[in-house]
């Protein structure tokens, strides 16, 4: 209806103009934003781009509840961003700040180049290989990661599951959601190391090694580079105090009734069962007694802690957290058994070199003196065959198996270790190897000389 003069449009027509201009203009955003993520230099996994014109053939990753559909690491991140709410998914994904140096884990794996050697009998491969001088199906450690109560109830004890299966160490954290005797005990075969975390007066660390040792964990993992919390701006977001999330955060959660249904119902929020009697009864909440930890853990540690804690555990002692030669060097001299180039997936110090730029003069250093393992950034069977080459006696998966939890529970673990095998031992024979002994440098090609050929 109208009026002459001044003439006015139906209400309806104008409403559903703006919408369809304000989908149309998300449609085209989302557009831009997905080419330009995939012209983005320097990022893996972002180069299929030459196999499309003008966005077709259109691809998507799969994120149904088919495990064996999941063909990559990649289906099961998407498959757990279909399935977690935003908090759960910025504490899963984030790093600190301008998440820099979490991007330069996943970028200095695009650096190198491999050189593969053809007509080679590759009919026998393995990745069958030694880890503290015991089997181990492939060059693999299960990362210590915590709050993993927050992905899915017993968590830790799924984790520990899917690594017995695949024939890799899982290593248990400090802050995990689930006790340490009870996963000691989940999981036929598995070998269990423990990951601390110096918090509080020495009496703390004391009682949570004694434990360890009583319920026969093979190895003790100290990380060295969280004295002081890293500021991850993105997960802080999410949460209107150190004690409770924000409104909208708490909100959208409750959009995700099978995420609900997997971790709160009917137990509530998990608890830091290994730790929570050292907390203040005040601060025992989920989020309080995080933060209470947090707060406690002593700047004041140094290779004294390292010594006092080499003195008391006579196991294997392996440091995780170091990113400078001159680290590497005191590590050997302070009796250690191994050493893990990391820098905690990006979230403690921006803008720090990666694992796997540290890793050649890290094996210069270390020979064969003691076990040099590196972390971070690991997606794709061909990333472990690089850290391998360049001098990694193992490599530690920690997002990975996550979003195989995340995805599916143990199973979901189970297979995200099982494509990083597929991947490297397909990869391997490509590329003309027929055992992890057989990698080394001459495997690949540096960044350096990728520029020569290019000129």
């Amino acid at each position: 209806m109208s009026t002459t003069g001044n003439k006015r449009q139906p209400v309806a027509p104008q409403v559903a103009a703006a919408a369809l201009g304000l989908a149309a203009g998300a449609l085209l955003g989302r557009s831009a934003a997905r080419r330009a993520a995939k012209s983005t230099p320097g990022e893996p996994n972002r180069h299929t781009g030459l196999a499309q014109m003008q966005g077709t053939p259109a691809r998507r990753y799969y994120t149904g509840h088919d495990l064996g559909r999941a063909l990559a690491i990649a289906d099961l991140r998407a498959m757990t961003h279909q399935r977690l709410p935003r908090f759960a998914l910025e504490y899963l994904e984030g790093g600190a700040e301008d998440e820099a140096a979490m991007w330069r884990e996943h970028s200095a794996y695009a650096d190198w180049r491999f050189v593969p050697r053809t007509l080679v009998d590759v009919s026998r491969r393995t990745l069958a290989t030694e880890i503290l001088g015991r089997p181990a199906d492939m060059p693999l450690v299960v990362s210590p990661t915590g709050l993993n109560g927050i992905f899915r109830r017993g968590g830790d004890i799924a984790l520990a599951a899917g690594a017995a299966q695949a024939g890799v160490p899982f290593v248990q954290s400090t802050m995990s959601n689930d006790r340490m005797e009870d996963v000691a005990a989940a999981a036929p075969g598995l070998r269990h190391w423990w990951q601390l975390y110096v918090f509080g007066g020495d009496e703390v660390w004391q009682e949570i090694v004694r434990r360890a040792e009583a319920a026969g964990c093979e190895a003790l993992v100290l990380t060295t580079n969280t004295q002081i919390f890293g500021n991850r701006e993105w997960q802080a977001r999410t949460q209107a105090s150190q004690s409770r999330l924000s409104a909208p955060a708490a909100l959208e959660s409750l959009t995700h009734p099978a995420w609900l249904a997997r971790t709160l119902v009917p137990a509530g929020t998990p608890s830091f069962v290994n730790v929570i009697d050292f907390v203040p009864i005040g601060q025992r909440s989920f989020f309080a007694s995080s933060a209470w930890i947090r707060d406690h853990q002593p700047t004041s540690m140094s290779w004294d802690t390292v010594a006092r804690i080499r003195g008391r555990w006579r196991k294997p002692f392996i440091l995780k957290g170091l990113l400078s030669p001159d680290d590497v060097r005191r590590a050997i001299d302070a009796g250690v058994d191994g050493v893990v180039l990391s820098s905690h997936g990006g979230r403690q110090l921006d803008w720090t070199v990666s694992p796997l730029d540290v890793l050649p003069a890290a094996r210069e250093i270390v020979g064969d003196r003691i076990g040099l393992y590196v972390s971070g950034g690991l997606r794709r069977g061909t990333d472990l065959l690089k850290a391998l080459a360049l001098g990694a006696d193992a490599v530690w998966a920690g997002r990975a198996p996550l979003y195989g939890l995340c995805a599916a529970g143990a199973a979901g673990v189970a297979r995200a270790l099982e494509i990083l095998h597929r991947e490297a031992l397909d990869a391997m024979g490509l590329l003309g190897a027929s055992s992890v002994a057989e990698l080394g440098p001459e495997f690949l090609a540096p960044p350096a000389r990728q520029a020569a050929a290019r000129a």
